[in-house]
């Protein structure tokens, strides 16, 4: 998914963003305090493409919905964005969880993710590892990052050390990934399950 800044649209705070919203038929976002059109939403490749992230996403929250199941931990679709305080902004991530009370009964945003995972494609890959990526930092709750490739199988995860810094590690086809924001454990391969993918030689 892409940040794209669009003039036309008119400048609101952010609660008439939300009520404004809420109304769209297409997703938008707010950025530094203006909407944006999210190109996933508008400009996607094709149907098959789409259909692709939405069923790895699907796959991703359910296996974490079965982990967190009896933790305080509640895990969020694509529907529900991360309101990020210090810059302003409310983003759309593919899959994420909070364990924080002041999220417990969230339905339309979220301010204290531990974990945020985005779906990459071709068309968005670029701009999810670098600015995306960029504003997320700025969520002082946020552990770990995770990007999942469609094309190859393979996942990077970006995790925050004990020295406030964020270590990142690649993952392929047959590597087991382990999320210590979540205490989590799991085959890359279950994230796939029911796809046809490439896997990169």
């Amino acid at each position: 998914m892409t940040i794209s800044e669009h003039e036309h649209f008119p400048q609101f705070t952010p609660p008439e963003y939300l009520e404004w919203e809420a109304q769209q038929e297409l997703r938008h976002e707010f950025v530094n305090g203006r909407i944006s059109a999210m190109t996933s939403d508008s400009v996607e490749r094709d149907a098959a493409e789409r259909m692709l992230r939405e069923r790895i996403a699907a796959n991703l929250s359910t296996m974490l919905q079965n982990h967190l199941q009896s933790s305080v931990c509640r895990v969020f679709g694509a529907d529900v964005q991360v309101q990020i305080l210090e810059s302003n902004s409310f983003l759309y991530p593919d899959v994420s969880v909070s364990g924080d009370v002041q999220d417990r009964s969230a339905n339309k945003f979220i301010s204290h993710p531990c974990l945020i995972v985005e779906i990459l494609s071709p068309s968005t890959a670029a701009n999810t590892r670098g600015d995306r990526f960029a504003f997320y930092r700025q969520v002082t709750s946020l552990q770990e990052y995770v990007l999942v490739g469609t094309d190859p199988i393979g996942l990077d995860v970006y995790q925050l050390n004990e020295r406030g810094k964020w270590e990142f590690n690649s993952y392929e086809s047959g590597d087991a990934i382990e999320l210590k924001s979540v205490n989590f454990t799991f085959e890359i391969d279950r994230a796939y399950e029911d796809l046809v993918v490439e896997i990169a030689e």
